[in-house]
């Protein structure tokens, strides 16, 4: 696999030679009957496929249960950020843990079936004592991201000029050198960005995925190769870099179309899945759920803006990494107040401009208009969440108090217990920052609750801001 672990040693038990590997009663099956049969058992057991991918239960897990069922090679289409390639790496785990190979194999043999001149060879030789070795399921997974200077040789092979040097004929089959697709037999291949793979390249993989063998440099060779394809794509009117051929598109035996997530209550869940905590030595990090809400929201509607180039789509990386830069931020003003249980404010939202401008295609006809973009996408987040949330009753007993007179101070100069002393000026905010926090929280949580209901009042015109950068000054509209 594309990741550095190392695969677990194979239990001492298993049969080292053929004639006990016979004897032990193990089947050989093809590598899509295998999956098949473990993907029954777990759809049987009401399991998931696999864990970690979230959104895709009731849309796409229906359509990939249906295509390892039916044996398909499947190709994922969809924009960026859509788990694509989570669930290609994640399909190694349908695969029985171990399998038996012909020792020395390099395109891992089946020992009842080989095909490489080596492996037949040694089962010539040995018969029953032929060695056997153990592959784990995470070996027997292959990936390629598809790249314009992707030759033929990489994917299916070529004759290896130092095995020549050595003194083999040109013609003698030992002298390949096996490219990815043979190396991944009775496994996993996956391509990633096929439509950016050269035309004639894709034309290659055509007799992988119909005939099932590959041809190496006019050598008279055929390997029937038993791989699972799986292949990723944006849709064809993202990428101008290339596209799939038709012959090539019409031999993946399913298409699946994936999506973004549909609710920002699924789009929050992610985050906090993916997220590295922010919290350093003594000093812990929240953020807290309303906020988060805010992230979600602020992908939801960039998906949903005009000014933002919807065919690069807006992925759910973007919404991961204003999570942790609206953490990390909250890290390093804890860090400098000495505070050490921090909570995440809205002034800590200007975070956000670091981590979204270079994720998100924004189209203006004006030069210097993004920032304009990115801040009322922000505001617009932040008026989302806090209208389905706040009480009209409520928050008409705080603006009366404003109007009697009260100013509230705020930004990321003022201490948690400066921000949470307003709510001894201005008692009516007691009950509505409650609907964030509830009843009993630290002073760092009230001071962040006490901030996104300021915020919100001005955002919905009940309030003014005087905004000075680093500070904002809260007074009544009159």
């Amino acid at each position: 696999m594309s990741t550095n672990a190392v695969p677990p040693t194979p239990p001492a038990d298993l049969p080292r030679s053929l004639g006990a590997l016979r004897a032990s009663g193990w089947v050989s099956r093809p590598v899509k009957e295998e999956m098949r049969t473990n993907a029954v058992a777990r759809i049987a057991d009401g399991e998931p496929l696999f864990e970690g991918v979230l959104g895709y239960e009731d849309t796409v897990m229906p359509q990939l249960e249906n295509a390892l069922l039916a044996g398909h090679d499947v190709i994922f289409l969809g924009e960026r950020g859509q788990a694509k390639t989570r669930m290609i790496r994640s399909l190694t785990g349908l695969l029985d843990e171990w399998m038996p190979i012909v020792a020395g194999s390099e395109i891992m043999d089946d020992p009842y079936a080989p095909v490489s001149r080596h492996a037949r060879d040694a089962v010539s030789q040995h018969g029953d004592d032929t060695p056997i070795d153990w592959v784990h399921r995470s070996d027997r997974y292959g990936e390629k991201l598809a790249t314009p200077d992707t030759s033929i040789a990489d994917l299916i092979g070529e004759v290896d000029p130092i095995k020549v040097a050595e003194g083999r004929y040109l013609s003698d089959e030992l002298t390949l050198h096996y490219g990815l697709v043979p190396r991944t037999n009775r496994g996993i291949f996956a391509i990633n960005e096929l439509p950016d793979l050269a035309e004639r390249i894709q034309v290659g993989l055509l007799n992988v995925l119909e005939e099932r063998d590959v041809q190496i440099r006019g050598h008279r060779v055929r390997l029937p190769l038993d791989v699972m394809l799986v292949a990723s794509a944006n849709p064809d009117d993202y990428t101008n870099r290339g596209r799939i051929i038709t012959p090539l598109k019409d031999r993946f035996g399913s298409q699946i179309r994936t999506h973004y997530p549909l609710e920002v209550a699924l789009e929050y869940e992610i985050m906090l899945q993916e997220a590295r905590p922010a919290s350093v030595g003594d000093v812990t990090v929240e953020v807290p759920e309303y906020l988060g809400l805010v992230v979600a929201e602020f992908s939801h509607l960039a998906r949903a803006s005009s000014h933002v180039n919807q065919r690069s789509g807006v992925s759910v990386r973007l919404s991961v990494s204003n999570y942790e830069a609206l953490a990390a931020n909250a890290l390093r003003r804890g860090l400098r107040s000495g505070e050490r249980a921090v909570v995440a404010r809205v002034d800590d939202l200007e975070a956000l401009a670091a981590s979204s401008i270079g994720k998100i295609e924004i189209e203006s006809m004006d030069d210097g208009r993004e920032g304009l973009i990115f801040e009322n996408l922000v505001k617009g987040a932040v008026h989302q969440v806090f209208t389905s949330r706040h009480d009209g009753t409520l928050t008409a007993a705080i603006v009366s108090e404003f109007e009697e007179g009260v100013v509230a101070h705020t930004g990321a100069d003022r201490t948690s217990a400066e921000l949470a002393a307003l709510v001894d000026e201005a008692p009516s905010l007691r009950p509505a920052i409650a609907r964030f926090i509830g009843e009993d929280s630290s002073p760092a949580a009230v001071a962040a609750a006490v901030e996104f209901v300021l915020e919100g009042l001005h955002l919905t015109r009940r309030l003014n801001k005087d905004d000075m950068g680093m500070s904002a000054t809260y007074r009544s509209r009159s």
